[in-house]
């Protein structure tokens, strides 16, 4: 008897139970994880045997992540960032916040005295929130699945006073309200398991409960809410209407593919009325969850199977659901590698080629594993479920490698292998592409999965990529080891630093994961200082690299308060920045013939005009502005807005990503040795050497050997040299003109360029494809209809050996500033013989 209450004593003490804690003097490794934790030292850390969860604390611009909520009053100290349940460590939820968000009096641990429980609250004093107290209690009990919410609101003034009581619950795709009005979110990328589910249980001391409420003196409101965390939308709803009383028993079952396999990719449609809520079975295929007493119909379904269906009777208690065999899924076994052999990084993309097939839904875009009509894969090595059909099939690895493109017949329960070998075509020895500019949901603006945002760069070919979240010291390191890409890309650790003006890249630095922001500066509205700021933080250092990102660089250089008056811009800020981005997505304007562009959005009448900010940036060097051209794709999803329209090449002692050393670039990106391409690779040196960035002197003209490869999906039709930023009609090479310059296999264009030169001059060689597209290499996203595009830096030309002196050509533009609008700027497009001008009303026929 003694030994059976000492095991059942052991056995308690052994059992996780309520605690709360602040996230300090070494717990701090016991923040809860996931791909949207957002602990840091001094936040609290509510457990139960069920759920952890993490409340802000208040501290000085406390805020989950830069987009939660801008603005001074974007802060979010007292809020529910993370919920997931007991160390499972998949939080999804970037903010809970009851009534709303904004600065409070004080966060602490609550005095509870409930066995079994922990609290954590939340308090705004009435003095500091227009006369009503508001208080927010987080409790966590021992055997349950969720949190419990408790809302104070109370008038301490003799005046009545209006008061915010809608919630911020953020951020997700897929959402929706049961008929009984519980709220639910499921997991932006599904694959991840997890589910949310809300809903008020009681509220006393109004009749009716508004998103603004108005109290009378001493008048208190007391709301009561539950927030259940599942690995699944409907298993957090059972969780919730259990809490709730609602007669529920607890379904288990398994779903097994027809070689007796689990299937963990299926989805469970359980009925709500006219619509469904989502649950999702393990990686054995199986699954519980607590649904409402009597009859039902799951729906199952999952790619490349019929759907099937599972009937019960759900009684109170445990439920054992038949199991569900379902046919063997149809689907492509891919295995690409290399020329080694090896697994190799790559891209497939599927259209279906039957005539009433439906567009393919592989996932979110936010995701690299199934993102719309695409698989993304870090290793080459995948399997991807499709409906039975047939589909052209081509997979891809950016613009240095070969294609391969297969047509397959897909038959029911049939998986078709589809090996290949991706061939590098284009010989880039000696040059290294990158992308200084990216993101993934630590930014805040999206929330495209860190690891889908590596596999992307990775399958792009782009070998360099330091970290850049927005206002968030990060390192992408630990995910590029966790995918084993080491070998595919390096990484620095840096920041995006925004605000509502300019925004800057700067890297590298060193995060200090446990700070807000990871450590990082607060951006300035003067760019000036900002730049400052970042060229100082943490001590200089000098590869510390700093650049515009997508620039209005009439605002920065020639009109500060954008009033239309010419001031200089903010004088100096050039000399205080390393580069500029010319290029910011998939645009290909470099030869465009004015500084703007007009266009009529879908659904208005008015035009709206558009700076070109390739033609600002060639009118600035006229003026002498040496900033450093930089191509980027400032991505933010996987597909769509992914990486691998602009890209930089830099030089490089070494081709292999793992030995790349930023300290060895950085030089070269500083002193401009840098060429801009969506695809082609362009190397243009002069007679002496001399590379993109560089100065040379030459005596009545200088030679430029000007040489482009592009792999079997692209080509270039047009060669075109820019003299002081003017397309030179006697430099102007195409297809057409110069049949024999041009060529047809991975070598494009390998000539020699004679330049005669009187006077000083930069020369920048544009290399396109006019007609072009990119089709192949990126399927049915907006990237397929860029076109091909590579240019350099201006080489600089001292042609009388005084030194280098720039000509103030602006072009045939005035330098743009501020207030243009439609009628300015298609009168100035009609003077420059660009846009015909109008007929009159009463020069009409």
């Amino acid at each position: 008897m003694k030994s059976i209450l000492l095991s059942s004593l052991l056995v308690a003490a052994s059992m996780p139970a309520a605690e709360v804690f602040e996230a300090a003097l070494g717990r701090e490794t016991e923040l809860p994880k996931g791909k949207e934790a957002d602990g840091i030292r001094g936040d609290f850390v509510l457990r139960s045997d069920k759920v952890e969860a993490l409340i802000s604390q208040n501290a000085p611009n406390r805020r989950a992540n830069m987009s939660t909520f801008y603005g001074e009053d974007g802060v979010t100290p007292g809020a529910l960032y993370d919920l997931t349940l007991r160390g499972a460590d998949n939080d999804q939820l970037v903010i809970y916040s009851p009534c709303g968000h904004g600065h409070v009096s004080y966060v602490k641990i609550a005095n509870v005295k409930e066995e079994g429980s922990a609290a954590v609250e939340s308090v705004t004093t009435a003095a500091k929130n227009g006369g009503v107290f508001k208080r927010h209690e987080y409790r966590v009990k021992d055997g349950v699945q969720g949190l419990f919410i408790t809302t104070v609101l109370r008038n301490e003034s003799d005046k009545p006073q209006k008061t915010f009581t809608k919630d911020d619950f953020t951020r997700f795709d897929s959402t929706g309200t049961t008929g009984d009005g519980i709220r639910w979110a499921d997991a932006i990328n599904p694959a991840h398991k997890c589910g949310y589910a809300l809903t008020t249980l009681s509220v006393t001391g109004i009749d009716k409960l508004e998103d603004t409420i108005e109290l009378k003196p001493k008048q208190e409101v007391v709301i009561a809410r539950f927030f259940a965390v599942g690995n699944s939308p409907a298993q957090a709803v059972g969780e919730l209407r259990s809490v709730k009383g609602v007669k529920v028993g607890t379904v288990t079952g398994q779903i097994v593919s027809a070689d007796g396999k689990g299937v963990a990719t299926a989805s469970i449609l359980v009925p709500d009325g006219k619509k469904t809520i989502t649950a999702y079975p393990d990686a054995d295929g199986k699954f519980s969850l607590k649904l409402p007493t009597g009859a039902v119909e799951l729906v199952v379904t999952d790619l490349g199977r019929p759907d099937a269906k599972i009937s019960l009777t759900v009684g109170e208690g445990s439920t054992t659901a038949p199991k569900l065999t379902m046919q063997n899924a149809s689907a492509i076994r891919f295995a690409i590698t290399g020329e080694d052999g090896k697994p190799l990084p790559c891209k497939a993309h599927f259209a279906p080629l039957d005539e009433k097939a439906e567009k393919l839904n592989l996932g979110p875009k936010w995701r690299a594993h199934g993102c719309v009509d695409q698989y993304h894969s870090e290793n080459g090595h995948f399997t991807q479920q499709l409906p039975p059909g047939k589909y052209r099939v081509v997979v891809v690895r950016g613009p240095e490698y070969g294609h391969i493109a297969k047509d397959i017949t897909l038959e029911a329960g049939n998986t078709v292998d589809f090996k290949g070998t991706l061939k590098r075509l284009v010989d880039t020895k000696g040059w290294i592409s990158a992308d200084f500019h990216n993101h993934s949901t630590p930014s805040g603006d999206n929330v495209c999965d860190t690891d889908g945002r590596l596999i992307n760069i990775a399958v792009e070919h782009l070998e360099f990529a330091p970290t850049t979240e927005h206002n968030r010291l990060f390192d992408w390191e630990p995910t590029i080891k966790a995918l084993d890409l080491e070998n595919h890309i390096k990484t620095v650790k840096g920041m995006e630093l925004t605000g509502s003006r300019q925004h800057f890249n700067a890297f590298p630095f060193e995060p200090e994961p446990l700070k807000q922001d990871g450590g990082a500066p607060v951006w300035n509205d003067d760019p000036r200082i900002t730049a400052l700021t970042l060229r100082r933080w943490q001590g200089e250092r000098a590869d510390r690299w700093i650049q515009f990102n997508h620039p209005d660089l009439a605002n920065m250089f020639v009109d500060r308060d954008s009033d239309g008056v010419r001031d200089g811009g903010f004088v100096g800020v050039g000399d205080m920045i390393d580069g500029s981005e010319s290029e910011n997505g998939p645009g290909t304007n470099i030869l465009a013939e004015s500084p703007f562009s007009l266009s009529r959005p879908a659904g208005s009448l008015a035009m709206k005009v558009s700076q070109v900010r390739e033609f600002l940036w060639r009118q600035l060097l006229n003026q002498g502005l040496r900033v450093t051209a930089v191509g980027v794709a400032d991505a933010h999803s996987v597909y769509g807005n992914g990486v691998g329209c602009w890209r930089c090449y830099l030089p490089s002692s070494t081709d292999e990503p793992a030995k790349i050393d930023w300290a060895e670039l950085s030089p070269h990106a500083k002193a401009g040795h840098i060429v801009l391409s969506t695809g082609p690779f362009l190397e243009v040196t002069t007679q002496n050497g001399k590379i993109a960035g560089d100065d040379d002197r030459a005596t009545g003209g200088i030679d430029l050997k000007v040489r482009v490869q592009c792999t079997d999906w692209m080509d270039i039709d047009r060669v075109q040299v820019l003299v002081n930023s003017r397309p030179d009609p006697k430099l102007n090479f195409t297809r057409t003109t110069h049949p024999k310059m041009f060529k047809d296999g991975v070598v494009k264009f390998d000539e020699k360029i004679h330049i005669p030169l009187q006077h000083d001059a930069h020369l920048i060689v544009v290399a396109i494809d006019e007609d072009g597209d990119e089709k192949i290499g990126f399927g049915t996203s907006d990237y397929a209809k860029m076109r091909p595009c590579a240019y350099n830096n201006p080489i600089y030309v001292d042609a009388d050996g005084n030194g280098f002196k720039p000509n103030g050509d602006t072009l045939g533009f005035d330098l743009p500033v501020g207030g243009m609008n439609a009628d300015k700027a298609k009168a100035q497009l009609i003077r420059a013989g660009l846009m015909k001008e109008e007929p009159k009303a009463a020069d009409k026929p």
